[in-house]
């Protein structure tokens, strides 16, 4: 009896093993079968419909970017009607959860409205764990802060001298296994800490609260210390967890704090909410969002001690990773096969650049830990939904089709072509910002279609400039107390421009050769015309709308999370 138990646990085994490999011999041949399908249709250029002169065409390509566009709309829809169902799901809110805060030379004004939100959260009994990326005497007013707000009732503090991976000055081996021990008791002892340790960077304040915490807790909830909670977040996401034992880890919706300081802030603010409610919404939707980000994240903390380990000391090309921390951990969770997941009813409030070149030294950050993490991520697409195998694809590869397009119809001679173009990227911006504008029920989603240009002008070359520099672990993030300025992110955007320069003097060179015929005239005012009148009526309604609606923010002091 007892080998025939054996026998058949190993015919198991085999036969996992065996559907293993099929499952990846699969999502190999779709994925390849895919980027063929989609350079093929590229490269051979089918017209479904074309104009005379071919002023205007329809292709196979571009029906399968709309196509793409509409099947993510319908699958993000669909999502968020499964979240309006949720409400009807009682949980007991009977697992622990601990809060941890990574902190970095922090804006004293974000902080404590961080903080204050935390004191507001309704799940009950939730610990908080608040790590300062620092220990000197500049860091110590966010350790007052933390006092200050949060009390002293069952709450401590500690100044560090070590991290857990490195010694302070003056340190033997065993003070620091002492001091390491002394940390991990204060942390279970009491309800809210705040550690302030020798500096390391992000990762190693989160592992701090990580290793601290050990498995005391059920589920750990992480937060950027900029963050504004809502009063029920916590509680929205540990519902998501309890539903299914194989959801790994959840998101949030994470929205702008200070969208009306900038037009910078205001675009990243409707650029947040497409990439959150449809582009996440959709992945959730197959179990698979690809980054659960630093601001508003909860996991299962069963799981994150499984690879706690792996995740600190990941390295990429012989050097350890500084940079791409939340998606790592994401990406962690789906290696288990866990799912995970994005729900919109948790919400938060957190800052982002006003000024463009942080903005594009944090879009560059970004770029380089995704197609990083592509690169991990692709090992455990056979363990999830044929989806994540095919975003993969269209969205790691479409920035290479679109520069490849961009340069082609910028040196093709023709001015109509470069006008096309411009027309074509705000068309497009308008008709997902419409369904974003109805699916949001606001229309300052319109605007979405402004944030087309900022992609095109800046953040296109942006990703590229992080392939070329991928290796390169430094001009991290800046503490917002005081705003490292950094002009390195100007160089992919300015050998764009001269690219793009180059091709409207090669076009200019090329129709000043030859006349203008009456029905290309025509058809180049027209054409003008249109992208003129786009910008007059957008450029209007963001100067009479959202500078009024700012002067009337700017003016609250965001007591409430919930910004509409």
């Amino acid at each position: 009896m007892a080998n025939q138990v054996y026998h058949f646990i190993i015919l198991q085994m085999h036969c996992e093993r065996f559907l293993c490999i099929l499952r990846i011999i699969g999502t190999t041949l779709f994925g390849v079968s895919l980027l063929l399908g989609i350079t093929a249709a590229y490269i051979v250029g089918y017209q479904f419909i074309q104009t005379d002169n071919y002023y205007f065409s329809f292709g196979l390509y571009g029906a399968f970017l709309a196509s793409h566009l509409i099947i993510q709309s319908l699958f993000a829809f669909l999502e968020h009607r499964k979240m309006k169902k949720s409400l009807e799901t009682p949980i007991k809110l009977n697992k622990t959860v601990a809060l941890c805060i990574a902190a970095y030379q922090e804006d004293p004004d974000y902080l404590r409205k961080c903080l204050q939100s935390v004191k507001r959260l309704t799940y009950p009994g939730i610990k908080v764990v608040m790590v300062i990326d620092g220990n000197s005497e500049d860091d110590l007013y966010m350790m007052d802060i933390f006092s200050e707000v949060m009390g002293r009732d069952k709450s401590a503090t500690y100044i560090w001298k070590n991290n857990f991976h490195e010694k302070g000055p003056g340190e033997t081996e065993e003070s620091h296994k002492e001091s390491s021990l002394h940390v991990t008791q204060l942390v279970l002892s009491n309800k809210s800490i705040c550690i302030m340790q020798k500096w390391g960077g992000k990762r190693e304040v989160m592992y701090t609260a990580f290793r601290a915490l050990g498995r005391s807790v059920d589920y750990v909830q992480v937060c950027d210390s900029d963050t504004m909670l809502d009063p029920a977040s916590s509680v929205e996401m540990v519902k998501v967890l309890e539903e299914d034992p194989m959801v790994g880890g959840v998101g949030g919706d994470v929205q702008i704090l200070n969208k009306y300081d900038s037009w910078i802030s205001f675009l990243s603010s409707v650029r947040y909410w497409m990439a959150f409610n449809i582009e996440r919404a959709c992945q959730s939707y197959f179990g698979c969002v690809q980054c659960i980000s630093g601001p508003l994240g909860m996991y299962r903390n069963s799981l994150l001690h499984e690879f706690v380990e792996d995740w600190y000391n990941q390295e990429f090309m012989g050097s350890q990773c500084s940079f791409g921390d939340d998606r790592h951990l994401t990406n962690r969770v789906l290696s288990l096969g866990y799912a995970t997941k994005y729900t919109a009813r948790s919400k938060c409030l957190t800052e982002t650049p006003i000024e463009y070149l942080r903005w594009l030294n944090q879009q560059t950050r970004w770029s380089k830990s995704y197609f990083r993490e592509w690169l991990y991520n692709a090992m455990w697409f056979h363990k999830h939904h044929l989806w994540m195998t095919y975003e993969a694809v269209i969205t790691g590869f479409f920035p290479f089709f679109l520069i490849a397009t961009v340069i082609q119809l910028f040196y093709r001679g023709k001015i109509w072509n470069i006008l096309l173009f411009l027309l074509t990227v705000q068309l497009v911006g308008l008709i997902k910002s419409s369904f974003a504008s109805c699916l949001r029920g606001n229309i300052v989603m319109v605007f979405m279609s402004l944030y087309s240009v900022l992609y095109m002008s800046s953040l296109l070359p942006a990703k590229m400039f992080a392939i070329a520099t991928i290796n390169k672990a430094g001009w991290g993030t800046s503490g917002r107390k005081t705003i490292v300025v950094n002009f390195i992110g100007l160089i992919p955007v300015s050998v764009w421009f001269t690219i793009l320069l180059g091709g409207v003097i090669f076009t200019i060179y090329k129709e000043s050769k030859k006349p203008f015929s009456e029905s290309k005239q025509t058809v180049l005012i027209v054409g003008t015309l249109l992208y003129a009148c786009y910008w007059v009526m957008l450029l209007t309604l963001y100067v009479v709308l959202i500078n009024k609606c700012g002067r009337r923010k700017k003016g609250q002091q965001y007591d409430m999370v919930l910004d509409v």
